[in-house]
């Protein structure tokens, strides 16, 4: 089972504990929930102190959110804000990671691209950073948000600026178990996440800013979609909040069970962050007592339809 804590922020980044289920000892994984803006430092500082937080309360592996290290307001103020992996907020999360002995999962940088001198255009990179510092996977989103909801003033086209990944990237073996990487919009897309429980997940990470429209609509039952139709636990990092006038997210950063079962929200309205601890024996228990991939018919079973 999982057990839980929220630990909820305020504007001081202060946090008070509630808590819900006694903590063991097992591997603690804390998701967390910001609101960036394009104040770098002010966004270093607050995640900074999350997973200091979450260090100390027992976590091996800290998720941060998309957009963790910025959230631009304007085409221009994205591209201008944007590093290399080798650029000075990567250095200092890694640097963060060997000091406190942590895991991280930071869920959507603004990787300048292999061609930024000739054509200014960026990956949103999740980066997995290991407890001695370094970067030991690197998942750059596959699926751009291009969308136009104009009755629900949601304008987004994020392939004006940013390269969608080449490809998938493997499951990446960590202490909490093997993880998955997605990020935000590949959410919507289960052939990516039944790619990566067949070669291993254990666990699904979906770090976001997903609009307060889509959020409200989308976000949770996605979630539990993914994590039911995979067997998997699912963590999934959030952005919450007014980033600037222009932008706001929804937050509810989440963590949900092989069954379902939606084990710690963090809301929709502060920076926080949920503690949960995964046993992996509830993946086993649930594929051996529902065993749907075994069930599952060869490819071409699925593409049958489109030859008759």
């Amino acid at each position: 089972m999982f057990t839980v804590r929220c630990i909820l922020g305020s504007s001081a980044w202060r946090h008070r504990i509630r808590l819900q289920n006694r903590m063991s000892t097992r591997s603690v994984a804390a998701v967390c929930q910001v609101t960036a803006t394009p104040d770098k430092e002010a966004n270093f500082s607050a995640c900074k102190q999350l997973v200091e937080d979450a260090k100390e309360q027992g976590a091996s592996m800290v998720f941060l959110p998309e957009g963790f290290d910025y959230i631009g307001s304007s085409r221009e103020e994205t591209l201008s804000l944007s590093e290399s992996l080798t650029g000075d907020t990567i250095s200092r999360y890694t640097k963060l990671a060997r000091k406190l002995e942590v895991w991280l999962s930071l869920g959507g940088f603004h990787e300048r691209g292999h061609e930024w001198e000739t054509d200014r255009r960026i990956y949103n990179s999740h980066i997995i950073v290991n407890d001695k510092g370094d970067i030991v996977s690197v998942y750059r989103k596959s699926h751009l948000f291009d969308v136009e909801l104009p009755e629900k003033g949601v304008s987004l086209k994020e392939s004006a600026f940013t390269i969608p990944g080449p490809s998938l990237v493997s499951p990446v073996q960590t202490p909490i178990g093997k993880v998955g990487l997605g990020i935000c919009y590949d959410l919507r897309f289960p052939e990516l996440s039944l790619a990566l429980q067949r070669d291993g997940a254990e666990i699904l990470t979906y770090p976001s800013a997903f609009t307060v429209a889509t959020g409200a609509a989308h976000w949770e039952v996605l979630l539990r979609a993914r994590a039911i139709e995979s067997q998997c636990f699912v963590v999934a990092a959030a952005q919450v909040g007014r980033h600037h006038e222009k932008r706001s997210s929804y937050g509810h950063a989440l963590a949900v069970d092989p069954w379902g079962e939606v084990l710690g929200d963090c809301g929709g309205e502060n920076p926080g962050m949920v503690l949960v601890e995964i046993n992996l024996e509830k993946v086993s228990s649930t594929r051996r007592n529902m065993p749907v991939q075994q069930h599952r018919r060869d490819t071409g079973f699925y593409h049958s339809l489109e030859k008759t």
